[in-house]
């Protein structure tokens, strides 16, 4: 008897600290309050933070200002992930407040509390500035709104499980830079673009059985989640080009031996074209910064 008292003692103690890590975590409402969003410097914050490569309806014509409808289809080893309507009408995030959406891009966690699954890459977004999220949020709501309904995600048992990923992002979820020590203004820069925005990491970053970032071999090249092919290591280890031929890539699309972006990275140039000569500079000193990574064995 005695022993199922502390059997059961065990399994109560037991959901109780799993609910209180698994619990959706919010941003501090009081930094959103009383921000002003320029929608002028939200247009630059969606072209770094790279929102139309995903959530643009795969059968449409490119085009700017783009149409967020989604619909997009993300294969892994966690199953398959289809990217949602983020257009302001009532089908997409249409109603939501500006707390609703930096709830959403820095924690992961909708308007009604439920996590997102990190295919939406807030592990990089958590280190966005509120400002810049603030001006994201004015800019989106200038957009074309579509009524397009956004379709379930097709992920098995567990991982399909929403409150598991409370633990997840205690274990992964973290708002520290990769590259500590940055040395100038222009790396920081780069810095803030890649790690922050860019999220460049959760592509060309390899990941552990649980989906975590692998930050020992960060750029270092990683299997493509679908299963098809590599995405390259871009640290000095694996991309030699100058920094200004990286620029020049983020900028054309074309590589020093005339060859041009293809696939996912195409989308990526699309992007990056439209910052700054400065910007395209600051992620070239960023990435001649980072540590180099050893080819994987």
């Amino acid at each position: 008897m005695r022993l199922l008292t502390w059997l059961g003692a065990l399994i109560l103690i037991g959901a109780a600290v799993y609910w209180y890590v698994t619990r959706p975590q919010m941003v501090e409402a009081a930094t959103f309050e009383g921000l002003e969003g320029d929608a002028a410097r939200g247009e630059t914050i969606l072209a770094a933070a790279g929102c139309a490569s995903c959530h643009t309806d795969p059968e449409a014509e490119p085009a700017w200002p783009p149409v967020l409808s989604g619909g997009q289809r993300f294969e892994t080893g966690f199953g398959t992930f289809i990217s949602p309507n983020i257009s302001p009408g009532p089908a997409g995030i249409g109603g939501w407040s500006l707390t609703d959406f930096a709830n959403a891009v820095k924690r992961g966690v909708s308007p009604s509390g439920a996590h997102y699954f990190p295919a939406f890459p807030y592990t990089t977004y958590i280190r966005a500035d509120p400002q810049d999220v603030a001006d994201l949020y004015a800019y989106m709501q200038t957009l074309p709104a579509s009524e397009a309904k956004s379709r379930a995600h097709d992920v098995a048992f567990p991982f399909s499980i929403r409150r598991n990923l409370g633990g997840w992002k205690f274990l992964f979820l973290d708002d520290d830079w990769v590259l500590n020590g940055a040395k100038g203004e222009q790396v920081e820069h780069g810095r803030y673009l890649v790690e922050a925005l860019g999220h460049c990491g959760e592509c060309h970053t390899p990941r552990n059985a649980l989906g975590g970032s692998d930050r020992s071999r960060w750029l270092g090249g990683a299997p493509h989640p679908s299963g098809k092919g590599r995405i390259p290591d871009i640290t000095p280890g694996g991309l030699t080009w100058s920094a200004g031929e990286i620029a020049e890539y983020l900028k054309s699309g074309f590589t020093p031996d005339f060859d041009t972006a293809g696939g996912e990275m195409a989308e990526v140039v699309e992007n990056t074209a439209r910052l700054s000569d400065a910007d395209r500079a600051a992620i070239a000193a960023y990435l001649k910064a980072v540590p180099a990574v050893e080819p994987a064995e």
